[in-house]
């Protein structure tokens, strides 16, 4: 048996990029893509409705790391590094005696290989600011804490993963967080394209594709395949890392999260293939297992990105900082009679300047015209853009935004997102509301208005 039963438990994040969550057999993609992680959701904890607080790489991981919105730290753009002043999870853990590591893509500072001061305060690092730049698919190239170029065997999640059962083997017998961030499934930058190890890409060609991509096409066709191929080997890495833990006896002592930072939409929602306020782009698998978590079921209140940070730290018996900006979801669990939010909000950058919410039901989003995207973090003044009935049309497929019949129901969401907003410590803007559409729908009561 393992020594040192008594202290902290492990903590290892499993973090994806640019991941759907109907990739997902537990989230009811029927490919069997992923029966790792539905084994292991169905033994821990599934978050029904994870949502990023920001569908772009850079700034959701600013969140994450600090546990505050990108407005908040500054990091707003894919071109913001994070302050080196900026408390992260990884001062939080050292500073409780935890080991901490950092593998894979960073996507954080101003150059690579990533100077010291800019690494978030990890202690022991193996990994590259922008992969899908410096890297290939066969060709996964880091750097370690003396910016030495280190070059790994092997397709490039393998290799990361190869990568992280080496630091958990070594640090076995001490308290460690160990955050292991892939690249796939995004896409290979210079070649535009989802690229799975060889012969992934076949078997999944022309199989199931999601109601959204179905009518909306973009660039799914010629490329969900290869998505599909990538989250399938994802899925083999996660059960070797699990298997690691298991055969050193820490499974049981570990608490793993797995999720993502944004989804994907395939160019079918701006030129891009995220950065809007749709299911496609802020939606992504998220589990936890492990102490605490074990036999948690499944979660149907919206979770946002920047709960975790809160929730792991309590998961560890640490204390969280006032200045983190989500709250832990361990109340929920326990299924407590705490107040738990009935939305999660949602802060858009790069492709435009938006803000959202998103309740079980509905989706509420608007956009700040004029403003620059690249430049401007916010805004004074928004114009109502989207409203989507998630429970009649969950892929979104029809905006009903500006509709009579759904007036009151824009309305209560709007005055949910101004208070979420200023909560984010954002300035109060004016909403405009969008112009009126008359229309046969059926008439939505008051009171749906707050489900």
């Amino acid at each position: 048996m393992h020594r040192n039963r008594n202290r902290r438990p492990n903590i290892v994040v499993f973090f994806t990029d640019q991941q759907r969550w109907d990739s997902m057999g537990a989230y009811g993609n029927p490919l069997g893509l992923a029966p790792h992680f539905d084994r292991f959701a169905g033994r821990g904890t599934l978050l029904e409705a994870g949502i990023t607080c920001q569908p772009i790489c850079g700034p959701a991981r600013s969140a994450f790391q600090t546990g505050m919105y990108p407005t908040r730290t500054g990091c707003h753009r894919n071109t913001s590094p994070l302050p080196a002043d900026a408390r992260t999870l990884a001062h939080e853990f050292r500073d409780a005696g935890y080991r901490t590591g950092y593998i894979g893509k960073w996507h954080l500072a101003s150059a690579n290989p990533v100077p010291a001061e800019q690494r978030g305060g990890y202690e022991y690092w193996l990994a590259a600011n922008a992969p899908e730049i410096t890297s290939e698919p066969y060709e996964a190239v880091l750097h370690d804490n003396d910016n030495r170029k280190v070059a790994l065997p092997g397709y490039r999640p393998d290799a990361y993963t190869d990568a992280a059962i080496r630091y958990i083997d070594r640090h076995q017998e001490e308290p460690f967080f160990l955050f292991v961030s892939y690249l796939e499934p995004h896409q290979q930058n210079r070649l535009d394209d989802f690229t799975p190890p060889d012969g992934y890409r076949e078997p999944y060609t022309s199989r199931w594709t999601p109601p959204d991509l179905a009518a909306l096409k973009g660039s799914a066709p010629q490329q969900l395949g290869g998505y599909w191929g990538m989250v399938k080997r994802l899925d083999e890495c996660f059960g070797r890392l699990l298997d690691a833990l298991k055969s050193l006896d820490l499974l049981d002592h570990t608490i793993v999260l797995f999720t993502s930072d944004h989804g994907c939409h395939f160019k079918t929602r701006n030129h891009l293939y995220k950065q809007s306020c749709h299911e496609s782009s802020v939606r992504v698998p998220m589990a936890f297992a492990g102490p605490g978590f074990d036999r948690g079921g499944r979660i149907a209140e919206p979770v946002s990105l920047i709960d975790l940070p809160p929730t792991l730290l309590e998961a560890a018996g640490l204390e969280v900082p006032e200045r983190m900006q989500g709250r832990s979801l361990l109340p929920l669990l326990g299924r407590e009679t705490a107040e738990w939010p009935e939305e999660v909000f949602i802060q858009i950058s790069t492709t435009q300047v938006g803000r959202a919410v998103r309740t079980k039901r509905w989706k509420y989003g608007v956009d700040a015209p004029g403003k620059h995207p690249e430049n401007d973090a916010g805004s004074d003044r928004y114009v109502e853009e989207f409203l989507y009935d998630l429970q009649s049309d969950p892929y979104e497929l029809t905006n009903l935004i500006g509709l009579e019949s759904h007036r009151e129901v824009s309305d209560a969401l709007r005055e949910r997102l101004l208070r979420r907003m200023a909560e984010a410590g954002e300035a109060a803007p004016l909403i405009d509301p969008a112009p009126p559409v008359r229309s046969g729908q059926r008439w939505v009561r008051p009171e749906e208005a707050l489900m």
